[in-house]
Protein backbone atom coordinates (compact mmCIF):
# COMPACT_ATOMS: atom_id res chain seq x y z
CA UNK A 1 0.00 0.00 0.00
CA UNK A 2 1.48 3.35 -1.00
CA UNK A 3 1.11 6.67 0.87
CA UNK A 4 -1.97 7.75 -1.07
CA UNK A 5 -3.93 4.57 -0.43
CA UNK A 6 -6.00 4.08 2.69
CA UNK A 7 -6.32 0.76 4.53
CA UNK A 8 -9.27 -1.28 3.26
CA UNK A 9 -12.35 -1.40 5.46
CA UNK A 10 -11.52 1.80 7.32
CA UNK A 11 -14.56 3.81 8.48
CA UNK A 12 -14.89 7.27 6.90
CA UNK A 13 -14.33 9.06 10.23
CA UNK A 14 -11.19 6.98 10.88
CA UNK A 15 -9.97 7.80 7.38
CA UNK A 16 -10.61 11.50 7.96
CA UNK A 17 -8.73 11.39 11.29
CA UNK A 18 -5.81 9.61 9.62
CA UNK A 19 -5.63 12.18 6.82
CA UNK A 20 -5.84 15.01 9.36
CA UNK A 21 -2.91 13.50 11.27
CA UNK A 22 -0.92 13.16 8.04
CA UNK A 23 -1.51 16.84 7.29
CA UNK A 24 -0.33 17.80 10.79
CA UNK A 25 2.76 15.60 10.44
CA UNK A 26 3.49 17.06 7.00
CA UNK A 27 3.40 20.61 8.41
CA UNK A 28 5.38 19.68 11.54
CA UNK A 29 8.14 17.98 9.54
CA UNK A 30 8.64 21.23 7.64
CA UNK A 31 8.39 23.52 10.66
CA UNK A 32 5.26 25.21 9.37
CA UNK A 33 3.25 25.17 12.63
CA UNK A 34 4.09 28.81 13.53
CA UNK A 35 2.44 29.87 10.26
CA UNK A 36 -0.62 27.68 10.70
CA UNK A 37 -2.61 30.21 12.70
CA UNK A 38 -6.39 30.34 12.40
CA UNK A 39 -6.14 33.59 10.42
CA UNK A 40 -3.54 32.26 7.98
CA UNK A 41 -5.38 29.00 7.47
CA UNK A 42 -8.70 30.80 6.92
CA UNK A 43 -7.05 33.04 4.31
CA UNK A 44 -5.41 30.05 2.60
CA UNK A 45 -8.76 28.22 2.60
CA UNK A 46 -10.40 31.22 0.95
CA UNK A 47 -7.68 31.44 -1.70
CA UNK A 48 -8.00 27.74 -2.54
CA UNK A 49 -11.80 28.02 -2.71
CA UNK A 50 -11.35 30.94 -5.12
CA UNK A 51 -9.07 28.78 -7.28
CA UNK A 52 -11.86 26.19 -7.43
CA UNK A 53 -14.37 28.89 -8.39
CA UNK A 54 -12.00 30.12 -11.11
CA UNK A 55 -12.38 26.82 -12.97
CA UNK A 56 -16.13 27.45 -13.27
CA UNK A 57 -16.05 31.23 -13.67
CA UNK A 58 -17.10 31.57 -17.30
CA UNK A 59 -18.82 28.23 -17.83
CA UNK A 60 -22.50 27.87 -18.52
CA UNK A 61 -24.48 25.73 -16.08
CA UNK A 62 -24.46 22.95 -18.68
CA UNK A 63 -20.68 23.16 -19.15
CA UNK A 64 -20.09 23.23 -15.40
CA UNK A 65 -22.07 19.99 -14.99
CA UNK A 66 -19.64 18.28 -17.41
CA UNK A 67 -16.26 19.41 -16.02
CA UNK A 68 -15.39 15.94 -14.78
CA UNK A 69 -15.74 14.48 -18.29
CA UNK A 70 -12.48 16.08 -19.45
CA UNK A 71 -9.42 14.57 -17.76
CA UNK A 72 -7.46 17.84 -17.60
CA UNK A 73 -10.36 19.73 -16.02
CA UNK A 74 -11.28 16.83 -13.74
CA UNK A 75 -7.70 16.77 -12.47
CA UNK A 76 -7.77 20.52 -11.74
CA UNK A 77 -11.11 20.24 -9.92
CA UNK A 78 -9.90 17.29 -7.83
CA UNK A 79 -6.67 19.13 -6.93
CA UNK A 80 -8.52 22.26 -5.82
CA UNK A 81 -11.07 20.24 -3.85
CA UNK A 82 -8.16 18.51 -2.11
CA UNK A 83 -6.53 21.87 -1.34
CA UNK A 84 -9.77 23.26 0.10
CA UNK A 85 -10.31 20.17 2.24
CA UNK A 86 -6.68 20.12 3.41
CA UNK A 87 -6.83 23.71 4.62
CA UNK A 88 -10.24 23.17 6.22
CA UNK A 89 -8.97 20.12 8.11
CA UNK A 90 -5.85 21.98 9.24
CA UNK A 91 -8.00 24.93 10.34
CA UNK A 92 -10.22 22.58 12.36
CA UNK A 93 -7.19 20.86 13.87
CA UNK A 94 -5.71 24.17 15.07
CA UNK A 95 -9.00 25.31 16.61
CA UNK A 96 -10.09 21.93 17.97
CA UNK A 97 -13.22 21.72 15.80
CA UNK A 98 -14.47 18.22 15.06
CA UNK A 99 -15.46 18.74 11.44
CA UNK A 100 -17.90 15.81 11.33
CA UNK A 101 -19.65 16.84 14.55
CA UNK A 102 -19.85 20.44 13.32
CA UNK A 103 -21.37 19.32 10.03
CA UNK A 104 -23.89 17.03 11.71
CA UNK A 105 -24.96 19.82 14.08
CA UNK A 106 -25.30 22.27 11.19
CA UNK A 107 -27.46 19.85 9.19
CA UNK A 108 -29.70 19.36 12.22
CA UNK A 109 -30.09 23.14 12.68
CA UNK A 110 -30.87 23.56 8.97
CA UNK A 111 -33.48 20.80 9.09
CA UNK A 112 -35.24 22.71 11.88
CA UNK A 113 -34.75 26.08 10.20
CA UNK A 114 -35.95 24.92 6.78
CA UNK A 115 -38.63 22.27 7.34
CA UNK A 116 -40.03 20.49 4.31
CA UNK A 117 -43.38 22.23 3.62
CA UNK A 118 -44.99 19.28 1.92
CA UNK A 119 -44.15 16.74 -0.72
CA UNK A 120 -40.68 17.48 -2.12
CA UNK A 121 -40.75 19.37 -5.40
CA UNK A 122 -38.01 18.66 -7.95
CA UNK A 123 -35.78 21.64 -8.76
CA UNK A 124 -37.10 23.69 -5.84
CA UNK A 125 -34.54 25.83 -4.04
CA UNK A 126 -34.75 26.97 -0.41
CA UNK A 127 -34.78 30.62 -1.55
CA UNK A 128 -38.12 30.19 -3.36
Amino acid sequence: MNETQEPPGQRPDERLDRLQRRLAQFAAARGWEPYHTPKNLAVALSVEAAELVEIFQWLTPEQSAKVMEKPETAHRVADEVADVLAYLLQFCEVLGVDVLDALAAKIERNELRFPVPGPPTPNRHSSE
